[in-house]
């Protein structure tokens, strides 16, 4: 990234190329290319588990700019977690940056850039005697092997192997973000934070309001809000600005002075981005 007083972005989350049109596709690096973008965030959702490389591959070749990103439960389905990102892990690609790899980027003096893509870990919100079952149960090699189809009745127990398995999940995210979290707020003025899940109840955007008692458990990661609670007490001087996607609703979420959410809305079929105008003590969003 050239060195500048500002940076200017592209944002995009829950893209779903999977989903198709080709059209949509095309005008979706045609408006990116006329952007003035100097760096696409892709916050995950980005395609399936059979096509994540060849997508990345095809991304990075058409936006023709470096590539930071993270992935969301789609971009597990039809393989497994540890799978896909030891996948991750092996690319050579120059423009593609996997965040929980690469760690913190220096987007502009004073800007920096880190990320996971969470995991909705029932920490808040109903996930007892919740109806709601997501495509990721069975979906996702990790969740299937601990999901037990003779209980389901309908609902979710207490104390299930999924739901510790889901509240691990979580853990694992803040974990593994938390190091590259810490250095980033040493060294910036603005901390970028790129998410799939919201990480808080306020951040889950969906049709105008926030997600129910009974969905919020699996569209919201508990663990990662705690840290930026955490980090953003710690260094009152440091600006943090989460940017998650997952709800496909669009919303903001001021959580402390110096921390905010704002959460992407997103349509299959239609991938859309906005563009970050960001400095050490600006932030803006141009949809």
């Amino acid at each position: 990234m050239r060195p500048s007083e500002s940076v200017r972005l592209a944002w995009a989350s829950d893209i779903h190329f999977d989903h198709g049109p080709p059209e949509g596709i095309v005008q979706f690096f045609d408006w990116l290319r006329e952007s003035g973008a100097e760096a696409l965030l892709l916050g995950g959702d980005i395609t399936n588990a059979v096509e994540l490389e060849q997508t990345l591959a095809e991304i990075a070749e058409m936006a023709a700019m470096p590539v930071h990103f993270v992935l969301g439960n789609h971009d597990y389905y039809g393989s497994s977690i540890a799978g896909v990102r030891a996948r991750m892990a092996a690319l050579r690609n120059p423009r593609l940056h996997w965040l929980p790899k690469t760690g913190p980027h220096i987007l502009a003096p004073g800007v920096s850039l880190v990320g996971h893509g969470g995991w909705g870990d029932t920490r808040i919100g109903k996930f007892v005697g919740s109806p709601v079952f997501l495509t990721d149960y069975h979906a996702i090699a990790e969740l299937r092997e601990v999901f037990d189809p003779s209980e389901w009745m309908g609902t979710f127990r207490r104390g299930s192997a999924l739901q510790k398995e889901l509240r691990r999940r979580g853990q694992e995210a803040a974990e593994m973000l938390a190091p590259h979290l810490e250095e980033a707020a040493a060294t910036s003025h603005t901390v970028l934070i790129l998410m799939h899940v919201p990480p808080f109840r306020e951040a889950t955007w969906h049709q105008g309001r926030h997600s129910d008692e009974y969905w919020l458990p699996g569209f919201s990661c508990g663990a990662v809000g705690n840290l930026l609670r955490d980090a953003a007490l710690a260094h009152p001087d440091v600006r943090f600005v989460g940017l998650c996607g997952h709800t496909h609703g669009g919303g903001t979420a001021e959580m402390a002075p110096n921390l905010v959410v704002h959460t992407q809305a997103a349509e299959y079929g239609r991938p859309d981005f906005d563009i970050l105008e960001v400095g050490p003590d600006s932030f803006r969003i141009r949809s």
